[in-house]
């Protein structure tokens, strides 16, 4: 008795329970929520930190998980989390492309880039995830996901301009301005001071209403498309100051 009584109390004696005490019970949840989170918690790693510099143990940890609770939902290991969690963001940001054939174009386009920049900003992490790249865990389908969402944006832009076949210029003026969305909101979530998202997203506008203008006086199809798309332009809305700006330019026979 008195041998079992000072093991009991020595400090120094081994406690295999405490490293699961600190991390504390795991929290049951549904098979689909737990896997959500998951994934929620891999988007939030992967943004912060290079993947390769992600384990499992840092996703279940973060998650309040086990590693091997974690292998249960993605037997596939840390590559098939990282897939799962880019083709949420992606899926989700497709999404936001959805935009009613009501209003003038540019504002169909503004109404669609406040749904991009809203995303943006409350899923940053995912966001930086998806378009920043260059990980070593970076596969041909990663890529494919991320060259997924431009096509759905260009897809989009295309198809509320009424454009059944763009030719060569007109296709790389969408595919350029979409970079230079994708640049801006990359820049606002790493350096913060590009401004409010309603000042950037008419900046964006004006910038899509310019670069239409400049490609027009060089390819004609563009410049039917711009004639007819301001044929009954009434004034008003995003990117109504810029037209203005440039008068009879976007109106004449370009």
């Amino acid at each position: 008795m008195t041998t079992r009584a000072t093991v009991d109390e020595n400090p120094a004696a081994p406690t295999p329970a405490a490293p699961r005490a600190r991390r504390g019970p795991y929290r049951r949840l549904p098979v689909e929520q737990r896997r959500e989170q998951l994934i929620a918690v891999a988007l939030e790693l992967f943004s912060r930190h290079a993947p390769e510099e992600v384990s499992l143990d840092d996703v279940a940890a973060a998650a309040e998980a086990s590693r091997p609770l974690v292998y249960r939902y993605f037997p596939g290991g840390k590559q098939q989390l990282y897939e799962a969690a880019l083709k949420s963001a992606a899926s989700e940001l497709i999404s936001r492309f959805v935009e009613p054939s009501e209003g003038s174009p540019t504002e169909r386009l503004a109404h669609a880039l406040d749904r991009y920049l809203s995303f943006v900003h409350e899923h940053a992490a995912g966001y930086g995830a998806l378009l920043r790249g260059g990980s070593a865990v970076e596969t041909h389908r990663t890529t494919a996901m991320v060259d997924e969402v431009r096509r759905a944006a260009f897809r989009s832009i295309v198809q509320h301009l009424e454009v059944a076949d763009p030719g060569p210029r007109l296709g790389l003026l969408v595919r350029s301005w979409i970079a230079v969305v994708e640049a801006t909101a990359l820049t606002s979530l790493d350096e913060g001071d590009v401004g409010d998202v309603e000042s950037l997203r008419d900046w964006l506008v004006d910038q899509f209403v310019a670069m239409f203008a400049v490609t027009a006086l060089h390819d004609a199809q563009s410049a039917a498309v711009l004639r007819r798309l301001l044929a009954h332009y009434d004034g008003v809305g995003p990117g109504a100051k810029l037209i203005e700006g440039l008068g009879g330019l976007l109106l004449s026979e370009m």
